[in-house]
Parts: structure tokens; sequence; C-alpha cells
């Protein structure tokens, strides 16, 4: 054979291999596609975050509590957590999206506080205002209907009471002041007492994982998938932090495969979390 020929048979065969190479190479990349868990395009929770292979989604009615949170809106793919001030939450790898919801101007929007907000903001969006009722930690109860009628809160000391103090107002911007209040007054050592205690196995759209006391946590479950062969569930959490700072959708950094979904099968006792260890006990519904 020549050498001009072996050349030639050289090059075929690089070129063959080259091409079973890259068939590999797309078929890898086709996989991972598959099994990516996050569409960077998506707006909302339901678009943004894909099931795990084998979930899917539970069934949600379309005036719930769950079905609010599970289309919430969502800031573009790659935004930053911000503090209450404008200023970069230090640890920027606990989150997979950012809430497209304001933190306010205070130090006030914190753990507990963005669990009430996102139920709060439910409740007044779907014409349920009257329901609206959170107890401050000295057991007081502040509920937005007397709020509305003009009423406001004087607290002195460990003593609180309603003024009456201004003309009737339902507005949104009312309605923000009031939860002002809500978040200076109230905690996870009070919003711990009004929930009610559940299993973990029985996880559902909008219950809380919640430690209630100083230092306390809470983060809201944000959406719930099942795989029907297994019964296995999977769940996504959400959370604000201390000092106040953007309400944000938690990574699970302890598996890979399953991130940004927690699995009720591996939470066999306690549920950890990038910046919190809650005990499987500590979750209640509203």
């Amino acid at each position: 054979m020549s050498q001009f020929a072996k050349f030639f048979l050289l090059l075929f065969w690089i070129s063959s291999c080259q091409s079973e190479a890259n068939v590999k190479k797309a078929e890898l990349n086709v996989d991972k596609l598959q099994n990516k868990t996050v569409n960077s395009n998506g707006e909302t929770i339901l678009d943004r975050i894909k099931t795990p292979i084998g979930y899917e989604r539970i069934k949600l009615n379309s005036i719930s509590f769950g079905h609010y949170l599970r289309n919430f809106p969502l800031k573009e793919d790659g935004t930053a957590v911000k503090l209450f001030d404008g200023s970069l939450k230090p640890n920027q790898s606990a989150h997979i999206a950012v809430l497209d919801i304001d933190v306010g101007k205070g130090d006030l929007q914190q753990c507990a506080d963005a669990v009430m907000r996102l139920r709060a903001e439910y409740l007044y969006s779907n014409n349920q205002a009257e329901k609206i009722a959170f107890n401050f930690t000295n057991g007081f109860v502040a509920d937005f209907r007397t709020w509305s009628a003009g009423n406001r809160i004087l607290v002195s000391g460990n003593r609180v009471s309603w003024i009456k103090e201004s003309s009737s107002s339902g507005s949104y911007n009312s309605f923000r002041k009031y939860m002002n209040m809500v978040f200076a007054y109230a905690g996870t050592a009070s919003l711990v007492k009004e929930l009610n205690a559940k299993s973990l196995q029985s996880i559902e759209v909008g219950d809380v994982l919640i430690k209630g006391g100083h230092p306390g946590h809470a983060v809201l479950v944000m959406d719930v998938a099942i795989n029907n062969e297994t019964g296995d569930k999977v769940f996504l959490l959400s959370q604000s932090y201390m000092p106040a700072q953007d309400i944000h959708l938690l990574k699970n950094p302890y598996n890979d495969d399953l991130n940004p979904w927690y699995s009720v099968a591996e939470c066999e006792d306690e549920v950890k979390t990038p910046e919190w260890t809650f005990n499987k006990n500590q979750i209640r519904s509203f």
C-alpha cells in the first residue's frame, strides 16, 4: 500500500472516531438536558423548576394557597439575593431562584414574616382579606378586618390595644402598613402556636417547617410532587432570613440528582436546608 493510501486511511479512521465521539457527546448532552430540573426561561416556579424523573406534581385546586405558591412569579434566572438595604446577602450559594416580591425598606420581613407575607398576599389577592389575622408574640390578635376599619395598634410595653385613628381603608397600601406592624411584633414564637401539627409524610404545598423561639426559623413549602410507583414525595422550600432579605427558593445541596427538591424518604429524622436544620416533626399547616 502506498504512503498516500495509508495516509488517506488514517484520516478516514480519525474522522470516524471523531464522528462517533461527537455522537456520544451529543447523546450525553441530551441526557443532561433531560435530567436538568431548571428551565432558566421559566417565569414562575411551575415553569422554572421541573420535577425529577419519575415524579409528577400533585393536583391542586386552582383557587388554593398551594396553586398560588406553585405559580408564583420569579425574578430572572441568576438573580442575586439582596438584603433590605439593597446590599448583597453574603451567602449567595443557598438559593436556586428569587421570588418576584419586594422585601420592604426596613429590617422587618425576616423568616416567619416571609411566610406570613405570602399567606396574607394570597388571601388579599383572592378576596379573602377578612381572613387575614396573625398573633403577636404576647398573644394579641392583629386582624386586618379591624385594621381596615380605621383602627391602629397601640403598643405600650407588653400591653397592646386598638385605637381609632383614621378612616376605613382596605387598600393595598393599608395592607402593607398592617403587615409591617405584624412583622414588628410577631415571629416564629407566635406563628408556631397558630399552626397545626402534622406528619412530614402528609406534606402539602403551603405547609411550614418551623422552629419557634429565639432564635427560630421558618421555611415555606412552595410545591410538592410524588412518585406514583414508590409513593415518595419531594418538595420545594422558600425562605427569608436575618437580616430581612429577598424571599428565595432554596437549593438542596445534599442531593445533586434531586436539587432543588427535597425527598420525604431521605428525611428520616431531619430536614437539612442550606442554612438551617429542622426536626422532621417541626412541620405545620395553616
